[in-house]
């Protein structure tokens, strides 16, 4: 992680908009395939920080009544992203469901998992589509053979479940310098990488590529024209069939992500690799690509201005960090971080509970029960709770780093009233209406 630039966003006036959807009693699609009543599949890839889950919360903020089941998988111990899925759009506990898949990645370790994960949603008959967002260092190729690895009944996936799309969202802003830094590493003689060399993030980005029926090139805001047009070239050059989608925020039309009927079996059987990964021949990313993760965590709050000094001199070998954050001088509002590459935002990703009366708190809802095994007196669900991501990175250093942030021992017996009173470069998380009055 090279230093970061912040990158704030406005925060809704109404903190119930944030949260809010309506649930049509008509659905616009039908989803269901009329033939077989196969339950239909979007696969979302991409690298880590490309926004993956802002595109699938904006799916689900507008899927038009749809009855929707949604995989989320993470290489780390902890899910972030299906917490932020979670936090943002609110499922019908009845009709829909969001599993979550850790410590490892769908496409290699955890892929038995997946294929029963799949197999039982699809039986259950009662979703209209299917959405699996994978691990930012996922192929999307191995998630795919896993739907016609028969087994040793000859049942396979494709059976029951019908894949329709490979979706791959790639960030505008730092696609090339990935891309490019990973050229040098290989193709400059003068750098010492040889032909075996398998360290370069490249390959991973082309795997990506390479295999999508759409690709979503994301967040086109933060970077120009001519970087955009450059970028367009380079994934027509890689993938002529995808469909090019620029978007901001992962705002894309359902249509261009769900039921596209993009996906084809006999194309996809023809790649170089896709018999191999049928057999199960797959090596896993974080040996080939020198890729790890750890999880942060701290019961302490960070100072402000301290952690505003971490990112202005940043941390060495971070590729991706992800979670959530708490400031000493915002006891109620809690921090989300998201880091990719150069490009770090935080922002009020909402209130603790410890900080809700609990006779506002949901009834008997799985959040709940969320919130209470992330419980811890004195200060309840306050808490640090970050993924790592990154190549060759020194954990312990990392860890030291962010130490550094938190409040000192000293700093945190005198109590949140006098914290109030240290420095607080951050802009504010209230609310306009708030602010004004």
């Amino acid at each position: 992680m090279r230093p970061a630039r912040l990158l704030t966003s406005p925060i809704n006036d109404d903190p119930k908009k944030e949260l809010s959807f309506c649930l049509p009693k008509v659905c616009e699609y039908l989803m269901i395939d009329q033939q077989t009543s196969r339950l239909p599949v979007t696969v979302l890839s991409g690298f880590l920080g490309s926004g993956k889950t802002t595109l699938l919360s904006h799916l689900l903020h507008n899927r038009k009544g749809m009855r929707v089941a949604i995989i989320v998988n993470d290489m780390s111990e902890i899910n972030i992203d299906a917490n932020l899925v979670r936090d943002s759009v609110e499922l019908s506990r009845t009709e829909e469901k969001m599993v979550e898949m850790t410590n490892g990645c769908i496409c290699c370790t955890l892929r038995e998992d997946l294929i029963i994960e799949v197999k039982r949603l699809a039986r259950e008959k009662k979703f209209d589509y299917l959405l699996i967002e994978s691990t930012g260092i996922s192929e999307p190729m191995p998630v795919a053979a896993s739907f016609y690895m028969p087994d040793e009944d000859g049942f396979e996936l494709a059976d029951i479940a019908d894949l329709d799309t490979m979706v791959t969202v790639v960030d505008a802003q730092n696609f090339l310098s990935d891309w490019d830094s990973a050229h040098m590493a290989h193709d400059r003689r003068e750098l010492g990488a040889d032909e075996e060399d398998e360290r370069m993030i490249v390959d991973l980005l082309n795997d990506q590529i390479e295999f999508a029926n759409v690709i979503i090139i994301n967040k086109i805001d933060l970077t120009s024209e001519q970087q955009l047009a450059r970028l367009e070239g380079i994934l027509h050059h890689l993938n002529p069939g995808a469909k090019l989608i620029r978007a901001e925020y992962g705002k894309v039309p359902l249509k261009e992500i769900i039921h596209t009927r993009r996906f084809d079996y006999e194309q996809a059987s023809a790649m170089a690799g896709w018999i191999q990964e049928l057999k199960g021949h797959h090596i896993p990313e974080t040996e080939v690509y020198g890729i790890s993760s750890f999880v942060y965590r701290s019961r302490v709050p960070f100072h402000p201005q301290r952690l505003v000094g971490l990112l202005r001199r940043g941390l060495p070998g971070v590729l991706r960090s992800k979670g959530f954050i708490w400031l000493a001088t915002r006891m109620s509002y809690c921090g989300v971080w998201s880091q990719a590459g150069a490009s770090l935002s935080i922002d009020r990703a909402g209130v603790w509970y410890a900080a809700i009366p609990r006779q506002h708190w949901p009834k008997g809802s799985a959040t709940v029960q969320w919130v209470k095994d992330n419980w811890a007196e004195p200060f309840g669900d306050r808490r640090q709770e970050m993924v790592v991501i990154g190549v060759n990175m020194e954990r312990d250093e990392i860890t030291r780093r962010l130490d550094a942030c938190l409040l000192s021992e000293e700093e945190f017996a005198a109590g949140p009233e006098a914290w109030q009173r240290l420095a607080d470069p951050f802009p504010s998380w209230e609310p306009q209406a708030v602010q004004q009055s």
